[in-house]
């Protein structure tokens, strides 16, 4: 009957946000609580709720203070050579924007945090992705994938998990998959050339005329000749730092205005990465550079909790940059938005975690996944367990399928010969899908920044993210990893 009911509520909650029935910090409240009486539990939800509030309660501190340090660097220009470099590749192209897309959030994410990788994605591409018109979930779905094979890595969560549930090391789990995961991210950089040409067809071949990257104008010539038929980025006329939006021609001329926005993301209040801003600080860029990667270098040592470390980091980083406490309070209200929107994400998936672990719908829902594999498919484990990761990461937190169901599996699996390595291997298969699971708190700060609804982004993201990793399974099995 759990077994049900926790399948029933999960079913509930993506329909009604995918059919924009309900907003999803409503839905991730309502739900489950309304699931929890029909358990007959009803009086308990109030332990639930709490007890799924302090386990996330580390998770939420964790990315407020992590959206405050990397807005901040964003804003005083850490990550601009980076994103300088994927603009002069990706121009007016909407098929170099989208494999543009892929390789800033492939390279960001080797910080291992998918949080950092989203808002850096998101800052850079946001208004390139609003100039062209192109479509925000093709941003927000190729972002995920490519986060989400890059989150395999060592130090991004899941392959520790695995060796911590099943006495590995880490190492052995991960170098061995690196050919299948390589093939997992070659997949992503192709699904985005793909999206990208489709883009391309709907949008038309835009050709660059000049991209104001570092601070480039068109020349006087040929902006009288464009002020015409093009509307202007910013408060009125031309100049440093303003440049026509496309025109009805065909061609196209995109960069960031003073504001770093263009008319429909002014709209937003979204701020792009525009090389005049003022909070840009190129003194102070070494003293950011340091303090990013001692943070980093920090969290993959373990020295402090990581939300200590955030919370060290963005005290630093916002006293350095901005001693002024009239810019601090700036820099904070900037980033307001987006702290508001994910921590209210985080704590109102509290409920639902809390209701799915408390009421014990998860732990039947992982048995009967076990039970009903068939006896026959015993030496082939590994395989299932890399079938099984696709929808139990999704529809369950990391924490959950690693510790609650990946020692069942490994445990079936060792009766008929199977390695606990083969099946800590075949557990990483899932997390290009499950980096866009309800129940991951980053995805939050990738729909909230893109201004993406998250039903509009499941909707596209499950079917290539699927396709994903069974590319990564199929070359595991391939290699003979799995």
């Amino acid at each position: 009957m759990l077994t049900i009911l926790g399948f029933a509520m999960i079913a509930t909650f993506l329909v009604l946000i995918m059919l924009k029935k309900m907003s999803p910090i409503a839905a991730l409240v309502l739900i489950p609580a309304l699931f929890c009486v029909f358990v007959g539990k009803g009086a308990k939800l109030g332990d639930y709720v709490l007890d799924g509030v302090t386990s996330l309660a580390p998770t939420a501190a964790m990315l407020m203070f992590a959206i405050v340090y990397f807005g901040v660097m964003i804003d005083v220009g850490l990550f601009d050579p980076i994103v300088r470099g994927i603009l002069r590749f990706c121009k007016a192209d909407p098929l170099r924007i989208v494999v543009g897309t892929a390789l800033l959030a492939a390279i960001v994410s080797l910080d291992g945090d998918g949080s950092t990788t989203f808002m850096i994605t998101v800052s850079a591409m946001y208004p390139l992705y609003k100039r062209l018109k192109m479509s925000l979930v093709v941003m927000t779905g190729v972002a995920a994938m490519a986060n989400g094979v890059m989150n395999t890595l060592p130090w991004g969560g899941p392959t520790a998990r695995a060796a911590t549930a099943l006495k590995l090391d880490a190492s052995d789990i991960f170098v061995p998959m690196i050919p299948a995961l390589a093939v997992g991210l070659l997949f992503v950089f192709v699904l985005a050339y793909v999206l990208g040409r489709r883009e391309r067809t709907r949008l038309g071949v835009l050709t660059l005329d000049e991209v104001l990257v570092e601070g480039h104008v068109q020349d006087e010539e040929q902006e009288k000749a464009e002020r015409a038929e093009t509307v202007l980025v910013g408060a009125g006329g031309s100049g440093p730092g303003k440049t026509p939006a496309p025109s009805a021609g065909g061609g196209a001329s995109v960069a960031l205005g003073d504001d770093g926005s263009d008319d429909d993301a002014s709209d937003d209040g979204f701020q792009g990465l525009d090389p005049r801003r003022a909070t840009l600080r190129p003194k102070l860029y070494w003293f950011n550079a340091l303090l990013t990667v001692a943070l980093l270098t920090s969290m993959i040592m373990e020295w402090l909790p990581i939300p200590v470390l955030f919370l060290i980091g963005a005290a630093l980083a916002l006293t350095v940059n901005f001693p002024h406490i009239p810019d601090q309070k700036a820099r904070l209200a900037a980033h307001a938005d987006n702290v508001l929107n994910v921590s209210g994400m985080v704590f109102a998936a509290a409920v639902f975690t809390g209701v799915l672990q408390g009421t014990g719908m998860v732990d039947h829902m992982a048995r009967w996944m076990v039970d009903v594999v068939p006896a026959g498919m015993g030496p082939h484990m590994a395989l299932v367990t890399g079938v099984l990761s696709l929808p139990l990461t999704y529809f369950m937190s990391n924490d959950g399928f690693y510790f609650g169901v990946l020692p069942v599996l490994a445990e079936a699996g060792a009766a008929h010969g199977v390695t606990p390595l083969e099946m800590a291997r075949a557990s990483l298969v899932g997390q290009p899908l499950h980096m866009s699971s309800p129940l991951v708190p980053a995805v939050y700060v990738l729909v909230g920044m893109a201004k993406v609804e998250f039903g509009d982004h499941t909707r596209f993201v499950v079917k290539w993210a699927a396709c994903t990793c069974l590319a990564i399974l199929g070359a595991g099995i391939l290699f003979g990893i799995i």
